[in-house]
């Protein structure tokens, strides 16, 4: 019973991380006018680190090597997924941008399941693609989506990195100085790009809630759940952040998505389940 109430806990915890980050997500698009999306990630990623490193206080001195190692691949992640993600949200709606990005860990469920149902799984993606493809120019923008999509690459590095660091070391140490390390990776495309030339202390107010929202929050929360769920369990309920993009987009960025496009984050979120669930079926009780 203590199991399942634990199991419980923690898929609260990842659903909750999933709403904090896509309503962050919102809150950022709001400040692209003013700081664009270098300036946002940067400000974004950098107050997280400042926040995180105030509330958690890392002892680095203490740190093997082997701990520097996964906390600067947590970073690079971290740092380079938002980014990508946000030049992807400024080019196409918040909903379309979670689905292409959400490939990432999609791929990752289909490579550790090993069953011929799999191709169902991979022809349902395809027909996700292929309806948001932008086909005889559809208003899709191209580069939207491959910036989309390669945040989607670092999403899934994220997962087993995220993953590997629970069993390594404290997540909250990882977390906090992946973040800072993340700071010093950004903070130049903000810089060079001029984008937070227009900063002034309402955007930075506005720049901190989305720190805590979209990486403060979730982030940590993302490493709680995984302490006590499977990284396969862990995906599954990951399938669900198409889901939680496009509605904060419709609900706070008013984006409508075309029927054709709803579909294709059905059949993204169908596929990802449906591997997920079969590969950890497959696998060892944990």
């Amino acid at each position: 019973m203590n199991s399942d109430k634990t199991k419980n806990v923690a898929v609260s915890v990842a659903l909750l991380s999933m709403i904090s980050v896509q309503g962050g997500a919102s809150i950022a698009k709001y400040l692209f006018p003013m700081l664009g999306p270098a300036g946002t990630s940067a400000l974004r990623i950098g107050l997280a680190g400042i926040l995180l490193a105030m509330i958690n206080r890392p002892n680095i001195r203490l740190f093997k090597k082997h701990e520097w190692f996964y906390s600067a691949g947590y970073g690079i992640c971290l740092a380079f997924m938002n980014l990508l993600f946000y030049y992807a949200i400024q080019r196409i709606p918040i909903g379309l941008a979670v689905t292409i990005e959400f490939l990432g860990p999609l791929s990752l469920a289909l490579l550790t399941s090993k069953r011929l149902l799999d191709i169902v799984w991979v022809l349902l993606v395809a027909a996700g693609i292929a309806l948001i493809a932008p086909w005889q120019h559809n208003g899709i923008n191209p580069i939207g989506l491959l910036f989309a999509f390669s945040a989607g690459v670092l999403w899934a590095f994220y997962i087993v990195i995220g993953g590997k660091i629970t069993r390594k070391m404290k997540g909250r140490d990882a977390i906090t100085v992946g973040m800072c390390i993340g700071t010093f990776l950004i903070l130049p495309f903000g810089v060079f790009s001029h984008d937070l030339d227009a900063l002034n202390f309402k955007l930075l107010l506005i720049g901190l809630s989305v720190a805590v929202f979209s990486s403060a929050l979730p982030y940590s929360l993302d490493l709680l759940a995984l302490r006590r769920l499977p990284s396969k369990t862990f995906s599954i309920l990951q399938s669900l952040q198409p889901v939680f993009g496009a509605l904060s987009g419709l609900l706070f960025l008013g984006e409508r998505l075309t029927p054709n496009q709803w579909i294709a984050i059905l059949c993204i979120v169908l596929a990802s389940i449906g591997a997920t669930t079969f590969a950890l079926d497959k696998s060892p009780a944990s």
